[in-house]
């Protein structure tokens, strides 16, 4: 039977560590990686010794399907920590978790057997979930509204978040406000277009104020060379009539951003101010660091995890829904 010192010595940590980390040890300030590979070694060495006395009757065994492929998915700050948040409920429940990437979508549910559910994180078709529901077992989706197909689901305050972030800005007196909004242009199986729901409310919202300008809204995709890209091309078309404000869909778009109104000489904030989406760690290190909508990504995870281990007898399908915070930072007044 392995020890906590086998992990350790495999996981080059100290035995204290791998104890605190395998125990959920709330003061321990320890790096993600670090973690993973703790929690991948003592899966490794079948050590099951922390499983025990967590709350979990049976152990059940669940499919974790993403509509990232494997390769994707380390670079993506939003759906990482989703699936991290849900590996550590699962450690801690004594849940065994199958990882399904979506590397090949054709037959993406035919590896699925001896489940008692399913976590779906991402986008996917109609014809996915039916796919799905042919599995006969509970269904909870993580960032995708799923009450329309009658199952449970966790997602963030994207309307909420939105409203923070105009309120603030109007606040400050900034009333010619952008968008720099990222486009997915397909689930997974590349058959249904994927609407952002915070730009449907950044519209209505500001319509609603009667501050909507359409030539203030730009789009691309969610990474840092189209924020380049869009702020590049909000600079060239608008000229003094650039909006003041911008919020930049993610914060890899809002970095784009930054590096565009830094090349034309604008200042930020005093030229103009940006707040981005998700609070992932480049918002941090950015220069200037960026204010951004904090989401919760892990612990819509572990409540999805919750949902699923824990899910009572009801006829109704549930939707969570997870508050945002607005951190500020210097890319803001």
């Amino acid at each position: 039977m392995s020890t906590l010192r086998d992990i350790a010595k495999e996981a080059h940590v100290s035995p204290a560590t791998v104890s605190r980390v395998l125990n959920y040890d709330s003061t321990m300030s320890v790096g993600d990686a670090t973690r993973n590979r703790i929690f991948r070694t003592a899966e490794k060495l079948n050590y099951t010794k922390h499983r025990q006395g967590r709350g979990a009757k049976t152990v059940k065994k669940i499919a974790v399907i993403q509509w990232y492929t494997e390769q994707e998915e380390p670079n993506d700050l939003y759906y990482y920590p989703i699936r991290l948040g849900i590996e550590k409920a699962a450690w801690q429940l004594g849940v065994d978790v199958q990882r399904i990437f979506n590397d090949h979508p054709k037959d993406l549910f035919d590896r699925l057997n001896g489940l008692e559910g399913i976590i779906a994180i991402g986008k996917f078709s109609a014809d996915q979930i039916q796919k799905m529901e042919s599995l006969q077992v509970p269904i909870v989706f993580v960032d995708f509204d799923a009450l329309r197909y009658g199952h449970d689901c966790v997602v963030s305050d994207m309307r909420g978040s939105v409203d923070k972030v105009l309120e603030y800005f109007l606040g400050h007196h900034r009333n010619r406000i952008g968008m720099l909004a990222g486009v997915e242009e397909t689930t997974g199986d590349q058959h249904q277009v994927v609407v952002d729901p915070r730009l449907a409310e950044f519209r209505a919202y500001l319509d609603d104020h009667q501050l909507l300008n359409p030539d203030y809204i730009f789009t691309g995709d969610f990474t840092q060379d189209a924020g380049f890209q869009m702020m590049s091309q909000a600079i060239k078309r608008l000229g003094a009539d650039l909006p003041t404000a911008f919020f930049a869909a993610n914060d890899r778009i809002a970095v784009g951003a930054l590096k565009a109104l830094n090349l034309a000489h604008l200042k930020v904030p005093e030229d103009v101010s940006i707040i981005s989406y998700n609070d992932s760690a480049i918002a941090q290190y950015s220069n200037p660091q960026l204010s951004s909508v904090k989401v919760y990504t892990s612990e819509m995870g572990a409540e999805a995890l919750q949902m699923i281990v824990h899910r009572p007898p009801h006829e109704l399908a549930r939707k969570v829904t997870l508050a945002t915070s607005l951190v500020l930072r210097d890319s803001s007044d």
